[in-house]
C-alpha cells in the first residue's frame, strides 16, 4: 500500500480523485442492499461504486471525520464524506445517479494512510481512536449539501476546527459559508436582512 493508493490501484484522474486525502475510498456493504432495490437491480457486486474497500458495518451515522481505524497492519484517518460526479453515472449508464447518490446520504468515506502496512479481506476493521469534535459523517454531508439550513451553518464551522478534515472540503466549506455570509445572510437565524 502506498500513501495515496492502495498498491495496484491506478487512478486515471489524478487532478479529482486520489491523493493524499482521497487515498482510499470505503463504503458501506449494507448500502448495496439499498442500492439494489432502489435501483431493481441484482447485478451489484463490492466495488461497484468505486470503491477501494467495501467494509460491512461502515455506518456514516457512527463514523466521524478524525476517526481512525485500523485494518490489517494498516491504520487509517477519515478524511471526508464522497461527492460523486457525473462519473458516478456513466459507470451505471445513469445520468441522474450522482444526484441520487448524493441524496441518499450513502457517501461512504474517503481516507488517508496514516500508518502504511497489509490488508486483507475479512480483515476486522476497529475505530481505534476518535475524531476531535465527533462530527459525523451522514450529518455533515447533509449540511454541505444544504448548506443554507439554518441548523447547518454551525456544524459546517465546526468541522474546520477538524485537523484531519481533508483540504479539499476545508476549501469548499470555507467558500459556502463565505458566499452565505456574502448574500447577507445570518448564520444564527437562516433568515436573509
Amino acid at each position: 500500500m502506498l500513501t495515496e493508493q492502495l498498491e495496484g490501484d491506478g487512478q486515471a484522474d489524478r487532478i479529482h480523485h486520489g491523493g493524499p486525502d482521497k487515498a482510499v475510498y470505503a463504503y458501506a456493504a449494507e448500502h448495496y442492499d439499498w442500492w439494489q432495490q432502489e435501483l431493481g437491480r441484482d447485478d451489484l457486486v463490492p466495488g461497484h461504486f468505486g470503491e477501494n474497500l467495501t467494509i460491512a458495518g461502515l455506518d456514516e451515522n457512527e463514523l466521524c471525520i478524525g476517526d481512525q481505524l485500523a485494518i490489517g497492519s494498516a491504520r487509517f484517518v477519515v478524511t471526508q464524506p464522497r461527492v460523486p460526479c457525473f462519473k458516478l453515472g456513466l459507470r451505471f449508464g445513469d445520468a441522474s445517479l450522482p444526484k441520487r447518490f448524493a441524496d441518499s446520504l450513502h457517501s461512504g468515506v474517503y481516507l488517508r494512510v496514516l500508518d502504511l502496512g497489509i490488508i486483507e479481506a475479512g480483515d476486522p476493521v476497529q475505530r481505534v481512536a476518535r475524531g476531535q469534535g465527533q462530527i459525523a459523517i451522514r450529518p455533515l454531508f447533509h449540511a454541505y449539501l444544504h448548506p443554507n439550513e439554518p441548523a447547518t451553518q454551525a456544524l459546517l464551522a465546526r468541522a474546520l476546527t477538524v485537523p484531519e478534515l481533508s483540504a479539499e472540503w476545508r476549501s469548499s466549506i470555507e467558500r459556502r459559508l463565505a458566499r452565505r455570509h456574502a448574500d447577507g445572510l445570518s448564520p444564527d437565524n437562516g433568515d436573509a436582512p
